[in-house]
């Protein structure tokens, strides 16, 4: 076989750095990778920025982006490797990538991808949908984070086979790299985001571990004598989006290291990037003439650009005192607009060291606020103190650090110098444990002055200076790692053990309203290695699709496989649902197969789970993560259903069931009673009894036609028992067999009750209800909408008059729909309201369409601020005493989300603010429009048009993210 390269992939947040070995050799290059740095003018450099322009048309000539290799290859190109092609927009064939993709951004606003990594880890977006660039206006290409992801390891991809023709790289052993906090979710994007790239295999690594294995790496001859006395080590890999921390023991055996790896930290969306929107609000505040208006999303974007390099210039040896920033003007005032300000390096030190990297007290908690900083559409943490986040770490994981560092820890003398805030430090047998030595990473460490603070704080908190390991170089030692990592396994050096950083729970629902799980892959399970649940089975339906809820924890707790554990504490991180269908096999006519689980971690470094037949275990069904619109969810089982709710499905069996035909119509009316009677008041029904409800209405769907009240009923019971549309474990699929309805319309067309219903259950299924069903939707409500005539030539029976309004409350509650869609209803019912005729309910139709915050819809749909003012005039223009849901429509248009990109400026929701206080509306209605917070149950109430069923509670983060008190497995 064909010896290969290693090659090591440093996918960052701000750069792509790539290391290789050629095959047969030891030695660790930096791969030079070749990009555009100015038009027409390509270079080799060492940093592939992870960005893309994607320029205006005519903007750029094909000349001023030709690249070595051909355009097929090119990174930006759609329909070539890594392009999201479905969501790409027009204009993105011409997207260009790297240093030169960075000037531009710089220079023109709105037209830059940036911080692709981070919206990996966001999950309160479709993250493969075309969002980026955030917040960019009409007309500018798109692409999903995961495909934005794919351009720069395709980008790479060319550039290796440009150099190495006879070596592609999807044939060499490829290392990519990915932070050790990302959960399973964004390392399944990742591995996406490589296949589309054309690298359909590889292997991840965390990038805290490859930053020591390159340490290692540099010293592989002397490991004993550079780490003397070290029995704990902290990697704190801080980059452009995430601070990443890994703890490690050091053992030594017969003068060799003995490593592993004991904790690794939670997501945290902190770093250099953090630090540039911080400079980015300082000049923001100060730009002359701007009588404190707020910048555009796309301007901002430009200024943080340029924040940034200002950034580097003033915090790197031999900075000048000051620098001068411009922001240029738009349009025809490019250059008459422009905007400077001078940024001193003092002030910058002091902003950035303070801000970031107070010296604060190590018992310190973590600042807890209402909401952190919501920019450019991604939830930062609302505490930017790292140090206050390291501190938590360590308290995390001090059982673990004690036992590595023996026992008690080190009883040390309280330091000379008192920690900040003048805190007593505490005795030696309750200061936390703090590691001996540290690593630090990432291109934030660029910066003296703050690898400085962090060292002089944790010597605080451990009451004696800690041994720096050096690093000569933070930007590439990820991808250098990563490449010796390789080298490790072919037994060239010593591989850090530990096995898997976190323990993985099988969420479960008995009843009670504490969350439980049981164990099925323990904390530093290795590669490899499977574990059996043997004394947990589940009976699955055979042609359905089964899928199981995770959690994960990161704590140093020591489970074991089977073992239950509460899942109620903040330790515990809830996982994409992970899924497959279970197929007969063919000529068998088995429906139902018993399964246990068996969990492992692949080579590739990732959780894997499988469902196998006890009966033969050679047929066993693969688990994948389900990715889009993930959310948490609840499924029924028989131990927690009502005791009479085999009685209530016998009811209904006697309403719909193949022996039914004799009811007459005043049983039939009487079933929703009864079902309230067996099963208690209906608003107390909860998520697992409405779903079992709905089942059971679904298999005898095909009766619902037997007379109106018949088909009136199921509508009606259908509907309640599904919405919101999402929430349960296996609700797209119930959505997916629900829609199969939409083609065959009602049977009873002249009954206005049961147009009524049918618009009513949509309305309640909306949730769930895909965009390319929400649009067929859409063209069903808008001829009878736009038309008070009724019939229209050709079409089927129109819903007869009496349903208007549950049409257009139907309208308003498709938020999956296409942004132009939602403005054009939205200009039609402004139009429609300024009629003194038209009902109340448009102005609350109004409010959900252009809502700045929606409930279940990616945020990337919300309708733009421009045509949200335009709305909010027509609103303002109205008495609002008088006509009370304008007021709740308008706060619904200016409500405050902290994303500027969907926030209405000041001077207007200041405006709204003074009409309700005015007219004595609601304190909280106001406080929407100052703060971000989550509506109370009234407004919820009202905002979704009835009440969400009992234990569910929407969460606004900008995608369908349900919480309830508990979740389970689905198929048990």
């Amino acid at each position: 076989m064909k010896q290969q390269y290693i090659v090591g992939i440093d996918l960052g947040t701000s750069n792509t750095v790539v290391a290789y070995a050629a095959p047969g050799e030891q030695q660790v290059q930096l791969f030079e990778i070749e990009q555009l740095v100015g038009a027409g003018e390509v270079a080799a450099r060492p940093l592939l920025p992870s960005v893309r322009f994607h320029p205006a048309a005519g903007e750029l000539s094909p000349g001023d982006l030709q690249l070595p290799w051909p355009a097929a290859e090119r990174s930006g190109s759609v329909g070539g490797q890594g392009e999201d092609t479905e969501n790409a927009g027009a204009g993105a064939e011409l997207a260009l990538t790297g240093r030169f993709a960075l000037e531009l951004g710089a220079q023109v606003p709105g037209r830059l991808v940036t911080s692709a990594k981070s919206w990996l880890s966001h999950a309160s977006v479709d993250r493969m949908a075309a969002i980026l660039p955030w917040g960019a206006e009409e007309g500018v290409a798109r692409v999903s984070p995961v495909a934005a992801s794919a351009s720069y390891l395709a980008h790479v991809r060319a550039a290796w086979g440009h150099r190495f023709a006879q070596a592609p790289l999807e044939q060499q052993q490829v290392i990519l790299t990915v932070p050790a906090s990302f959960d399973e979710g964004a390392r399944a994007l990742t591995l996406e985001a490589a296949r589309q790239a054309g690298l359909p295999k590889l292997r991840l690594l965390e990038e805290p571990q490859a930053a020591f294995y390159d340490w290692l790496f540099r010293h592989r001859q002397t490991p004993d004598a550079e780490l003397p006395g070290t029995r704990l080590l902290m990697v704190c890999d801080i980059g452009g989006g995430t601070t990443d921390l890994t703890l490690i023991q050091v053992t030594f055996k017969d003068g060799e290291p003995e490593l592993t790896r004991i904790g690794v930290g939670d997501h945290l969306m902190l770093g250099g990037d953090n630090m540039d929107l911080a400079l980015a609000h300082l000049v923001e505040s100060r730009l002359p003439e701007s009588g404190g208006t707020k910048l555009s999303a796309a301007r901002f974007s430009q200024l943080t650009a340029r924040c940034r390099a200002a950034k580097e210039q003033l915090l790197a040896p031999g900075a000048p005192e000051s620098v001068l920033l411009t922001l240029l003007g738009g349009g025809a005032r490019l250059i008459g607009g422009a905007r400077s300000i001078e940024l001193h390096r003092d002030e910058v030190l002091n902003m950035i060291v303070d801000g970031f990297m107070p010296r604060v007290a190590a018992d310190q908690p973590v600042l807890q606020r209402r909401s952190g900083l919501v920019e450019f559409g991604l939830p930062y943490p609302a505490d930017a103190g790292i140090t206050r986040h390291v501190a938590a770490f360590l308290r995390r994981h001090r059982e673990a650090a004690r036992r590595a560092l023996g026992e008690q820890g080190e009883r040390l003398e309280p330091p000379a110098a008192q920690p900040a805030g003048n805190e007593q430090p505490l005795p030696g047998e309750q200061r936390l444990p703090v590691p001996d030595s540290v690593l630090f990473n990432g291109g934030v460490f660029r910066a003296e002055a703050l690898s400085e603070r962090l060292q002089a704080t944790l010597a605080d908190w451990r009451g004696a200076p800690l041994r720096l390991l050096h690093n000569e170089n933070p930007d590439v030692a990820v991808a250098r790692g990563a490449v010796a990592y390789a080298l490790v396994r072919q037994g060239h050096g010593q591989r850090i053990g530990g096995g898997s950083a976190r323990s993985y729970f099988l969420v479960l629902e008995d009843g009670s309203r504490q969350r439980q799980g049981i164990c099925i892959l323990p904390r530093g399970s290795e590669e490899g290695h499977e574990i059996r649940l043997p004394e947990r089975t589940f009976s699955l339906r055979l042609g359905q699709p089964v899928r199981f809820y995770l959690a994960s924890s990161v704590a140093d707790t020591a489970y074991q496989p089977g073992q239950i554990a509460s899942l109620d504490n903040e330790d515990f991180v809830r996982l994409p649902p992970i899924a497959t269908v279970v197929q007969p096999q063919a000529g068998s006519s088995q429906r139902e197969v018993r399964v246990e689980l068996i969990t492992g971690i692949t080579e590739v470094g990732s959780l894997e789970l499988h469902c196998v037949s006890i009966d033969n275990p050679a047929r066993r069904w693969l688990l994948e993560f389900q990715l889009r619109g993930d959310g948490e969810a609840t499924t029924a089982s028989s131990e927690v259903l009502p005791p009479r709710f085999a009685d209530a499905v016998k009811s209904i069996e006697n309403i719909f069931g193949g022996r039914s035909q004799a009811v007459d119509s005043k049983e039939v009316r009487r079933l929703r009673g009864h079902l309230e009677h067996l099963l208690g008041k209906r608003d107390d029904w909860e998520m697992p009894l409405l779903r079992a409800l709905f089942d059971a209405l679904l298999q005898r769907a095909r009766r619902r036609r037997r007379s109106p009240e018949h088909e009136r009923l199921w509508l009606n019971l259908a509907g309640y028992c599904l919405r919101p549309g999402f929430g349960d474990a296996i609700d797209d699929w119930r959505i997916e067999q629900l829609s199969t309805l939409l083609s065959q319309g009602i049977q009873y067309v002249n009954e206005s009750q049961n147009w009524s219903e049918w618009w009513t259950l949509w309305r309640r299924a909306a949730g769930g209800l895909p965009a390319e069903t929400q649009e067929l939707l859409l063209a069903e409500l808008v001829p009878p909408l736009q038309s008070e005539a009724g019939k229209a030539r050709n079409r089927p029976p129109a819903p007869i008059s009496g349903s208007h309004d549950d049409m257009l409350r139907l309208v308003a509650s498709l938020e999956r729909l296409p942004v132009e869609r939602k403005i054009e209803v939205g200009d039609w019912l402004l139009e429609r309201l300024s009629r003194a005729s038209e009902k109340p309910l448009g102005w609350w139709a109004l409010g959900r369409i252009g809502a700045r915050q929606p409930f279940y819809g990616s945020t990337h749909q919300v309708v733009a601020a421009a045509d949200a003012c335009r709305w909010l005039e027509g609103l303002l223009a109205v008495d609002w005493k008088k006509l009370e849901p304008a007021a709740f429509a308008a706060t619904q248009l200016a409500r405050l989300t902290g994303d500027r990109s969907r926030d209405l400026p000041a001077e207007v929701r200041e405006e709204v603010v003074a009409r309700l206080t005015a007219i004595g509306a609601s304190s909280h209605w106001i406080e929407q429009l100052r703060t971000v917070v989550e509506l109370d149950k009234a407004d919820e109430r009202r905002a979704f048009g009835e009440s969400l069923p009992a234990g569910l509670r929407l969460v606004n983060d900008g995608c369908r993210t349900p919480q309830t008190p508990a979740a389970a497995t689905a198929g048990s």
